[in-house]
């Protein structure tokens, strides 16, 4: 299914979290204060988790809804579940 969620946002997104990951290893080879590392390493959680919650609205409302109209509510449900359980670990 076509994205409706703005893909280059996301991409965009994801190079900004490219970055971040990129400045973690540069603070850890200069040896930069733990708790300074530690924010950073949330503040790439955080974003990750934006970019799940952009991608599982679009999921949500374009695959789920096609998948619903094509008569196959244990397949949606089966994706939904697996999402949910990977998002609890």
């Amino acid at each position: 299914m076509k994205m409706h969620t703005n893909k280059g946002k996301l991409i965009r997104r994801l190079k900004i979290i490219e970055g971040q990951v990129r400045g973690l290893q540069d603070m850890l080879e200069k040896d930069t204060y733990c708790i300074d590392i530690i924010t950073q390493t949330s503040a790439v959680k955080q974003a990750l988790s934006g970019v799940e919650d952009a991608l599982m609205e679009n999921h949500l409302a374009t695959c789920v809804v096609h998948q619903m109209k094509k008569g196959k509510e244990s397949t949606a449900i089966g994706e939904i579940l697996k999402v949910y359980h990977l998002k609890r670990k």
